[in-house]
């Protein structure tokens, strides 16, 4: 990079050698024997560091041992798993200044966005601490008398944390935390595209379990593309959960291989994310959140907003705030302080753009502002675009479409009535939002005829959910839930006990039946 930024200093810190061995036991980093893939930034396009990524053979090694790991840490008390994720949480905090810039620099969102990616990752060590105490289930009255009945949860086993690059350190922190404290183990393989940042993260955690005495296995990572480690991972009865982020199409295919054998999933897939801005709207608010929610981690968020559907009134008058604010938009190395948009992930994602951009033309739409890719000097990557706004209809193909990138869709509406029926007429349920000041709008918005998402939103964005919250969304966006509320109970088995304390044996309905 022409200018550092201090990355190779904190590549030093984050323990990130020239090649690194892409398989870890979470106490044990093993020799890895596949090919070398090279991690390369898509701020300069430049090589950041090797991984010799893990193979099939050392994908079966890890599972083996996280069996046998399971076997150990289900028995340790919950809450003595949550003080280990206490002080996981604590080194994270230590190491939140060189793992945010190396996930500004590997994946290309802003250095303030990794800092955020990073306190993502503590704030979910902190919920999971206090969840490690509260993993409750419930006792009922049974029919039978001197009877005694209620259920609880147990630890469910190995589950498999997939990743997706846009987001290459917090979405393991949301299922690692909660599985670490419900008594699972856990086996990441995240994106292939930011592989170094899961290797950092292991190095941090790796002194905590050592000082614990975590058994081997508990927290195993498997640094590897699709030509080692395909479909595997999904088909593997021994991983009672899979936890995946990822495309709906890749999604859809995970599904069925979990299906098919009876597994269970947790799918965090696209979204088509939009906000309603009404005549009530306080309108300076809605344009921060629309325009953050929008070209945030260059528009790679799933929950960025795509849409804007905007009341015919005040259409105009947005329309133009909105570009006044585009055109001033800081495009740049993600290092910068002064920068607000980095690059996309990688060309494959520029081309993607350019892609969409010319459907929507072709299907009637108009562009408004933006739409480039910007090349040459400091945007030699060829990963660097203009985000795009553009005027369109809700049924264009290519806005039923989640396009990863920055591009902007304009939608008028008349009524509240038509625009909740807009919203809600893509594939996608993920996230929403409305601004306004008028309780009769965004009660109807969060009511049962309202939003269909997982997520609705009343005066903020689309983007930015704490952890706090249940993550996730319904119909293509897959119905999994992740990180707060009671999401834990997805890494857990539920029982139901019945004991009788008399010496009689009632059977239940009344039925008798003597021997």
């Amino acid at each position: 990079m022409a200018k550092d930024y201090g990355i190779h200093k904190a590549l030093n810190e984050l323990g990130i050698n020239d090649v690194n061995n892409g398989l870890c036991t979470g106490t044990v980093w093993k020799e890895t024997s596949g090919d070398i893939r090279k991690s390369c930034s898509p701020v300069d396009g430049n090589e950041i560091a090797g991984i010799r990524q893990a193979t099939t053979e050392d994908y079966r090694t890890v599972i083996a041992t996280a069996k046998d790991a399971f076997k150990k840490w289900r028995k340790i008390p919950a809450p003595v798993r949550g003080d280990v994720v206490r002080q996981i949480g604590n080194e994270l905090r230590k190491y939140k200044e060189p793992l945010g810039k190396l996930v500004a620099c590997e994946m290309g969102k802003i250095y303030q966005e990794g800092l955020g990616e990073v306190q993502e990752m503590i704030d979910i060590c902190d919920f999971a601490v206090g969840q490690s105490r509260q993993l409750w289930g419930f006792t009922m009255h049974s029919e039978r008398p001197e009877h005694r009945m209620y259920d609880q949860y147990h630890p469910l086993g190995i589950v498999g944390v997939v990743s997706s690059f846009n987001f290459p350190v917090a979405v393991w922190a949301w299922n690692a935390m909660i599985a670490l404290v419900c008594g699972d183990v856990v086996v990441w393989k995240p994106s292939s595209k930011v592989l170094l940042c899961a290797i950092a993260v292991h190095n941090i955690v790796a002194g905590v379990l050592r000082k614990n005495d975590v058994p081997e296995g508990v927290l195993n990572l498997v640094a590897t593309s699709s030509k080692y480690l395909g479909d595997d991972m999904f088909a593997d009865k021994n991983i009672p959960l899979i936890s995946f982020t990822g495309s709906t199409r890749i999604g859809k295919k995970v599904g069925e291989l979990v299906g098919a054998r009876l597994g269970r999933t947790i799918l965090e897939l696209g979204g088509n994310n939009a906000i309603l801005v009404t005549p009530d709207a306080d309108l300076e608010m809605a344009l921060r959140a629309v325009v953050f929610g929008a070209v945030g981690t260059c528009g790679q968020r799933c929950t960025s907003t795509r849409r804007i559907i905007i009341h015919n009134s005040i259409y105009e008058t947005f329309k133009e705030k909105l570009v006044s604010v585009y055109k001033n938009i800081r495009i740049g190395n993600s290092m910068d302080p002064s920068i607000l948009v980095g690059p996309l992930i990688d060309k494959e994602a520029s081309d993607v753009f350019i892609e969409a951009i010319g459907k929507v033309k072709n299907e009637g739409g108009k562009i408004i502002y933006g739409g480039s890719v910007l090349e040459g000097g400091k945007y030699a990557s060829g990963c660097y675009v203009v985000p795009c706004i553009a005027e369109v209809e809700n049924h264009f193909d290519i806005v039923q479409e989640e396009t990863f990138a920055p591009l902007l869709y304009l939608i008028k509406y008349n009524t509240i009535e038509e625009a909740i029926e807009i919203h809600n007429d893509v594939p996608q349920g993920l996230s929403s939002a409305m601004f306004s000041t008028n309780i009769l709008e965004t009660e109807k918005f969060l009511s049962h005829e309202g939003s269909d998402c997982g997520i609705a939103n009343i005066n903020i964005g689309t983007s930015g959910a704490e952890i706090g919250g249940a993550f996730g969304g319904e119909k293509d966006t897959g119905g999994g839930r992740e990180s707060g509320s009671d999401a834990w109970k997805a890494y857990m088995r539920r029982q139901t006990n019945t004991i009788n304390f008399s010496k009689d044996l009632p059977l239940a309905q009344g039925i008798e039946f003597n021997v």
